[in-house]
């Protein structure tokens, strides 16, 4: 430290003046006596002494102040560190408060999404019961094929309206894809075996559909045949001349014929005026 270079230059004068007072005074005094000399000598010393505990105090204050100094620096760094730490804690406080009001936000708009549904919800419900209904009543007013079936689709769809552990949204689904199925069957054709009451009693029958166009049956052992009249919805008997066109159509139906012209009756509807 330049302090402490300084007072040690400042001892090593006061010793060096020492000496020359010491070697000036016997010098000029070589003839008295030596009990004067030695009164200086110790004068000298005294005085050395002095200077040497000054100096010792002024070295020890000068460390006390460089404590205190390297003291006071750690302090400031320390402050300097926490003053760091309060501006990243406000800013991060900031932040939260953002966030948190953006949550809040969030919150209130899923509210109100969540009223909307209930709302939808009892809307939805009375309008899927009445597309259930209308999808009843096209199926007994289309012409009868497959109508076990049919009817049993919409008997499911009446049960899945009364279960509460599913959703409206699938209750949904299931209505529509019935009605995609109901609207597949006007653009197909298609064969099947299944029951009907011929002269009062039941009979295993081959039906065929086209589209929603033509229905017919022929028995298993080809000897009679009929197509339903949709005007006056019953069964009408076909001539015998059509019973070699069905089992032609019932291959083509069942992939084991390519496609070919079949020649089968068809009802035109009534215009109604």
């Amino acid at each position: 430290m330049k302090t402490s270079i300084k007072l040690r230059g400042q001892l090593v004068i006061l010793y060096s003046l020492a000496g020359l007072l010491m070697q000036s005074g016997g010098t000029a005094n070589a003839q008295k006596l030596p009990i004067e000399n030695k009164e200086k000598e110790a004068n000298v010393e005294k005085i050395v002494k002095k200077v040497k505990g000054g100096m010792d105090k002024s070295a020890k204050s000068q460390k006390k102040v460089e404590q205190i100094s390297d003291d006071t620096e750690d302090l400031l760094t320390q402050i300097r560190n926490s003053e760091r730490r309060t501006k990243s804690l406000f800013d991060y406080n900031q932040q939260l408060k953002e966030l948190l009001v953006s949550q809040e936000e969030e919150m209130q708009s899923l509210r109100e999404q969540i009223n909307h549904v209930t709302e939808i919800s009892r809307e939805i419900i009375p309008i899927m019961s009445r597309m259930i209904d209308s999808l009843q009543a096209f199926i007994e007013l289309d012409i009868p094929f497959l109508i076990e079936e049919r009817r049993a689709r919409i008997k499911h769809l009446r049960d899945l309206m009364k279960r509460a552990d599913v959703d409206d949204s699938e209750k949904y689904r299931r209505i529509t894809e019935a009605y995609e199925i109901e609207n597949d069957y006007a653009r197909t054709i298609e064969t099947y075996k299944d029951s009907l009451s011929l002269d009062g009693k039941q009979q295993m029958v081959n039906f065929l559909r086209v589209g929603r166009v033509i229905l017919v049956y022929v028995t298993l052992d080809g000897e009679k045949a009929g197509v339903w009249n949709q005007t006056n919805r019953s069964w009408k008997e076909l001539p015998r001349e059509y019973l070699s066109e069905i089992p032609k159509a019932l291959r083509i139906a069942r992939k084991q014929a390519a496609p070919d012209l079949i020649r089968l009756p068809v009802f035109a509807p009534e215009v109604t005026r």
